[in-house]
This record gives structure tokens, sequence and C-alpha cells, in this order.
């Protein structure tokens, strides 16, 4: 990229539609999801370290958990329908406008969290709320995530689009690394009492900073090239979701389970790793942030790299690999997961250097078997409804087995998720994964 692509836009000639420049691109596309994401894992960290205390206090320290991360699962359950919405409009009216209502929806939800009484204050009308509020968190990123990768695909020149899908994902690691950051840094300073009381409202108001500099990226960029000659060609279609059940169910449902093990991996090497190593192996709150920050960067390096490598070896193979690879390293999990942080920390970076790999090229994979007329809703509703199959009860499902079958069968349900990825990616069409 030259220094004049990336600080000019590129002129388009008469007819042509007028093209972002790639600076432009990327940046829009990786703030909107980093602003997103932090939303996303302020609350999975909270869900850990502070609401069964302050949400769920009439419970054991187990139950209490589980309904944390009950409330935490709603979000998956939200996504979907936040994509067939969200994605409606984005292949109706454009990518822009409704990254833009995304990015509020998320946003305003993640700062009324901040802004709630707890279960002491008024009952159980304050877990209700938070169940309301972390749909809403779900309803938003179900519409943001297809159309930030749909942002720099559609715009990528011709043998870069695995580059260029690779930067929305960046805001997964980015905004982990920075919610994990912040609840870090605030134990830093006040005790987990002050924390319990009033401190951990201050991550979620926080993100009303964020989404006014999305915003402002968000608005400067104009519709993708595709869509624009979509709209010229008069290809759009009235209900983008009717078409896509009618004549893309294939790809729906392999989608759906290619993206399976990225879940099941990331959310096991994330929230239920956090609550392990706080609830049974006792480690301190701030060392097991430290841990999951650590996690954050190994994340965020790998996924250039999966961009890089499958331009250079191609998309298909690369997760063939990588998905083995998940496969094989599930049966470290009782190895590594031990009362040991040197063998913890070896866990978190051989499983977050394999999702980043994973998770580089899921974007594009997902949304390439579909038209540009249903593109954002197909990639949408098969990214979100892997969310719901492969991470939405993770953190629940890996509690609950390693509490009564030990960490062993946290490590068959990875591998599990991980084989039937491996046949998805074999039973989709060569070139479209």
């Amino acid at each position: 990229m030259t220094d004049s692509t990336a600080d000019l836009e590129t002129a388009a000639q008469p007819g042509q539609p007028v093209l972002n420049s790639p600076a432009k691109v990327l940046l829009a596309s990786l703030v909107g999801t980093t602003i997103e994401f932090f939303d996303f894992y302020v609350y999975a960290t909270a869900a850990v370290l502070v609401f069964p205390a302050l949400f769920f206090p009439n419970s054991d320290p187990m139950t209490a958990l589980l309904a944390s991360f009950a409330t935490f699962s709603i979000a998956f359950f939200a996504r979907p329908l936040g994509a067939v919405v969200f994605g409606h409009f984005g292949d109706r009216i454009g990518r822009k406008a409704t990254l833009v209502a995304a990015l509020l929806t998320m946003g305003i939800s993640t700062v009324i969290i901040g802004l709630l009484p707890t279960y002491a204050q008024i009952g159980v009308a304050a877990p209700l709320l938070l169940a309301l509020c972390r749909f809403g968190q779900g309803f938003g990123l179900g519409g943001e995530w297809g159309g930030a990768v749909l942002m720099a695909t559609e715009n990528a020149p011709e043998g870069k689009k695995n580059w260029y899908g690779m930067f929305p994902q960046l805001g997964a690691p980015v905004g982990l690394f920075l919610s994990s950051g912040l609840f870090w840094g605030l134990l830093q300073f006040m005790p987990q009492e002050v924390l319990l009381s009033w401190g951990w409202r201050i991550p979620f108001i926080a993100s009303l900073a964020l989404i006014v500099v999305g915003l402002w990226v968000r608005l400067s960029i104009t519709e993708t090239p595709d869509f624009q000659k979509a709209i010229e060609n008069e290809e759009r279609v009235a209900v983008p979701v009717i078409e896509l059940f009618a004549n893309h169910k294939v790809s729906i449902v392999l989608g759906t389970f290619v993206a399976l093990a990225t879940f099941v991996l990331f959310y096991i090497c994330t929230a239920y790793l956090l609550s392990y190593n706080v609830k049974v192996v006792k480690i301190p709150f701030t060392d097991a942030l430290a841990i999951q920050i650590w996690g954050s960067v190994i994340f965020g390096i790998f996924i250039p790299l999966a961009g890089l490598s499958a331009e250079r070896f191609g998309r298909r193979q690369v997760l063939i690999v990588t998905t083995l690879a998940i496969a094989a390293f599930s049966f470290l999990i009782p190895v590594l997961m031990v009362a040991d942080e040197m063998r913890i920390m070896a866990f978190v970076t051989l499983g977050m250097a394999l999702m980043g790999f994973t998770y580089g090229l899921i974007g594009t994979a997902l949304a390439a078997p579909f038209p540009t007329r249903v593109r954002h809703t197909g990639s949408s509703i098969t990214f979100n409804f892997a969310g719901i199959f492969g991470a939405s009860l993770a953190p629940y499902a890996a509690t609950w087995l390693q509490s009564t079958y030990g960490l062993a069968y946290v490590g068959y349900y990875l591998c599990a998720a991980a084989l039937i990825t491996l046949f998805c990616i074999f039973a989709s069409a060569r070139g479209k994964v």
C-alpha cells in the first residue's frame, strides 16, 4: 500500500463507483469490530469476576457462575436475529448505514449495563434487565460482524480478499486486549471490594467514548464497489433472507459448522479459562487477567500470519491444517490446564495461536459462497448460527463437564467440534471455503 493510496481516496472514472482508499477501508472495518468486541468481552470478563456476586447473590458460587454464564449465552441467541434484521438492510440499502446502526445498538446496550442497579437494590428485576441488555449486545453484534467483513472484502483488489478479510477479524484480539487490560488496570488501583461496589461500571460506561470514535470513522467512508454495482445492475432482492433460505440452504448449514471449532476453541481459551483459573486454580484476578491479556496478544499476532499464509497456500488448505491441529491440541487440555501457571501459559499460547489461524480466515470463508445480493445476510447468519452452536454454551458446557467428569471431557468436547468442522470443510465446494 503506497502513501498516496493510504492518504487519498482513489479517484473514480466517470460511470465507475467511488472507491475508498485501502487505509480508510481497513481502518473502518478494524475500528468498528474492535469496539463491538470490546463491548462483548467486557461482559464476558464481568460475567466471571463480578456478575455472580452482584446479580445472582442468593446461589452457591458454582450455581451463581453458571447463572452468569447463562446470561452470557443470551447474546448468541440474539445474534442471528440481528443478522437477519441488519443483513436485510445491509443487502437492501447498503453496508455503510447498517454498520452505523449496528454500532449504536451494541454501544447503547453496553453503556446501559454500566448504569444498571444490582440485585441488592431492585431484586430479581436486576438480572432480568441484565439479560435484556445482553440481548441488545448480541443483536447489535449480529449485524456488525458481517457488514465489517464485507466492507473489507468487497473493497479488496483481486487476489487480496484473504488479507483484507483479516483486518476486521483483528478487532476480536484488540477488543479482548482492551477489555481485559482495563479490568486489570482497575484492579491495580482499587481493592476488589471497590470493584464490586462501583468500579466494574467504568469499562461499560467508557464504551461511550469508543462509540464516538467508531461513528466518526464509519461515517467517513462510502459504499462498497460491489454493492454500488448491485444497485446499478438492479440485482437487489426484496427480502434477502427468503432467497437465502430458498436457494442457499446448504451453504448456510456447512458455513455454520465450518466455524464451529473456531467458536468452541475461543471460549474455552477465554471465558471458561478465566473462570477456571479464578475459581478452581485460585489464581488472583489480576494474574488471571494478565494471562488473558497475553492470550489476546498471541491471538492478534497470528491473525495476520493466517492472512499471509492463505494468500500463499490457499485459504482451504490453511483451514484444514489448522482444524487438524485444533483436534490434536484438545488432548493437551488435561495435561496443561493444571495448577501450574507455566503450563496454563503454554495452553493459552498454543490455543490462541491456533485461534488466530482459524479466526483470521473464517470471515472471508463464510462470505465467499454467497452472491452480493444476499452476502450480508448469508455471512452474518452463518457466523451467528455458529455462535449459537459453538460459543453460546461453551463456557457453561466446559464448566459443567470439568466439574462433573474432569478436564479430559473438555478436551473431548473441543475435539468433537474440530472433527465436525473438518467434515464440513471437505463437504464444501472447493474455492468457496
